[in-house]
Formats: C-alpha cells, sequence, structure tokens
C-alpha cells in the first residue's frame, strides 16, 4: 500500500508540474525571458526599456547588407501583428518569412527557432495574442542583398518534449531558442563559424554602452568559462558580472535572463560545459 501511496503522490507531482503553466505563462515566460524579445522590439530609452512600449517596435539596425528597424509585434492591426493568423505567425517564427512573402533579416533568429516544440509554439503565439495593441509603424525595411535563413546546428526540427527531461539536452534547447550563438560565435562573410569556432566569441556591438565583444562561452579552461564555476556562470547570464567581479556590457540580455528558473540556469550551465573547448 506504501509504495501504491508512494507512486500516485509522484504522479500527482508530475501532473501538478505539467499544468503549473498555462499556455499564456508558459509563452510569456518564453518571450519576455529566455527569447529576450524585448531586448530588440521593445523601444529603449537612456534607462532602458520605455515603459507601456513593451513590443511596440524597437531598434534600428544598420549594416552593409540591410536597414532594418525591429517591428511591432503587438496586436494592433495596422502597425503590427494583429492581422495575422496562428498559422502566419508560427510559420514565420521558423520559415522566417513573413504572410507577404518577403524574407527577415537573419538577425531574427527563426533559424534557432526551428527546434521549438509545438506546445512551445502554441504558447508564444498565445502569449503574443495577449499583448495589446500599441500603434507605432516602424520604417519598412531596406535590403540591398538577399536575405536567407541561416539555421543553427540541431535546430533543424522540433525538439521532442520528452527530450526536455534530459538536462544537457533541455539546456542546448534553452541556449538554443535563446540563441546565444548568434551573437557568441565570429561570421565570416555574412555567415557563422558554426563547424570551427562555435562559441569563440568575438563579435563586437556597438551601441549606448560604448562597444561591447561577445566573450568566449567555451568550454576551455582558460580562454573560455571552462575553469569558471556553475554559480559563476549563471552570475554572468543573470547579472552580468564577470568571474573577477567586472560588469559586462550589453546587448546580453541580463535582465531578462535574471527571471529564468533555476532549473533552467541549470540545464544551460549544463550545456556548455559541453561546448567544445576553443581559443
Amino acid at each position: 500500500m506504501r509504495l501504491i501511496l508512494i507512486a500516485a503522490a509522484g504522479l500527482a507531482a508530475t501532473l501538478g508540474t505539467a499544468h503549473a503553466q498555462s499556455p499564456v505563462e508558459r509563452g510569456r515566460y518564453l518571450v519576455d525571458t529566455v527569447m529576450t524579445c524585448q531586448n530588440c522590439h521593445t523601444p529603449k530609452g537612456p534607462t532602458g526599456d520605455i515603459a507601456g512600449k513593451a513590443l511596440s517596435g524597437g531598434l534600428k539596425f544598420d549594416e552593409p547588407p540591410f536597414t532594418v528597424t525591429a517591428p511591432n509585434i503587438t496586436q494592433d492591426s495596422e502597425t503590427g501583428i494583429g492581422k495575422w493568423t496562428d498559422a502566419e505567425l508560427k510559420s514565420f517564427m521558423t520559415t522566417g518569412v513573413r504572410p507577404n512573402g518577403v524574407p527577415v533579416v537573419p538577425l531574427m533568429p527563426t533559424g534557432y527557432y526551428k527546434i521549438l516544440t509545438p506546445g512551445d509554439l502554441d504558447a508564444i503565439v498565445a502569449y503574443l495574442r495577449t499583448v495589446g495593441p500599441i500603434k507605432n509603424e516602424v520604417a519598412a525595411p531596406v535590403y540591398r542583398a538577399p536575405m536567407q535563413q541561416e539555421v543553427f546546428p540541431g535546430a533543424e526540427k522540433p525538439m521532442s518534449p520528452a527530450d526536455l527531461n534530459d538536462k544537457v539536452k533541455r539546456g542546448f534547447y534553452l541556449a538554443t531558442i535563446a540563441h546565444c550563438m548568434e551573437c557568441h560565435t565570429p561570421m565570416d562573410k555574412g555567415r557563422h563559424l558554426y563547424d570551427t569556432r562555435l562559441g569563440t566569441g568575438g563579435q563586437k556591438f556597438p551601441g549606448p554602452w560604448g562597444e561591447s565583444t561577445a566573450r568566449n562561452i567555451t568550454s576551455h579552461k582558460t580562454a573560455g568559462i571552462g575553469g569558471w564555476t556553475d554559480a559563476e556562470i549563471k552570475r554572468a547570464i543573470t547579472h552580468g558580472v564577470r568571474r573577477d567581479g567586472a560588469a559586462l556590457k550589453p546587448p546580453m540580455g541580463y535582465g531578462y535572463y535574471a527571471k529564468m528558473t533555476d532549473t533552467d540556469l541549470d540545464a544551460v550551465v549544463a550545456w556548455l560545459r559541453t561546448v567544445p573547448p576553443l581559443e
């Protein structure tokens, strides 16, 4: 009888965990925390995000191949995505092509989002439907070269929900939808060097903070974070503080990652430990 009760209690705990978040709550956690969508899509002021303008259009990117502004993804029907269907939103998230057939620039990491589980993709859409309409028209994109989706290795298809029970696989999933390697892997001729330089850093990011350089986050003991403790890595992710106590600069979304659960942070660290050590 005691074994039966223990088993029943375990089942109840599992079911309770599974239902702890509604689809909207799960979507909010992904959009506003792990995926740091507001880091680009929310307009910024001198002290950060402008209150009351969440996801209404944000940063401008002026690069040789394009000039674009992160678009309004609120439910405004004229300047946002209020007229998009659920199917169009999910297709865009995973293909990088808008309903009008125009591809998005690779800065929008849709090539990382192909790994999203069907449940998480549904949750993201469910949450975006709750984001109140804010009228804010941003400039149309200007393309000076063809746009092509760049798919992150291992993110070619949706991950099985069962794989999220594996700590390292869960960490890979989270780090992928957080598009960590988009910034932390160097580029050559417009393409990331995922095969040879994964996670070695080096990209430079100018901004109000001056200029920051993406760090080496491989498991290399000296050049990377292989010699850091788990706590030191988590502090860097969530508070922007290096192992030596020095402050790290944006654009990494420390404030968003600070809201990640301990379980998810532990999983990300577990996966980072598996990234090959490279200088």
